[in-house]
């Protein structure tokens, strides 16, 4: 199963990021080796938010994700959704769930 993770973040986030994007981009890192996250990265014009889809067989490995963001724990993302997401088009996408 496929899931959507959306962030809205604060209007300077940019700016504010550097003390912890190290670790967040690390995380991601960690998602993405598990093979859990599949393709992350922040809207643009304007940056106000980001996009991670990940492949896993339930929501709870989005969350624990969520919940170990520094974005997250240090108040960068002001609101976040898991949404299901089906996948009719694209191989990049396709494929078993890992594990």
């Amino acid at each position: 199963m496929h899931y959507a993770l959306l962030y809205e973040t604060v209007p300077d986030h940019v700016e504010r990021r550097g003390p912890f994007r190290a670790e967040h981009l690390a995380l991601a890192e960690e998602a993405r080796a598990a093979g859990t996250l599949l393709l992350a990265g922040a809207f643009a014009e304007p940056v106000d938010g980001a996009l991670l889809v990940f492949r896993c067989d339930g929501p709870a490995a989005v969350e624990d994700f969520v919940r170990r963001d520094p974005y997250v724990r240090n108040g960068l993302v002001t609101r976040w959704r898991i949404r299901p997401w089906t996948v009719v088009a694209g191989t990049a996408l396709a494929g078993p769930t890992p594990g």
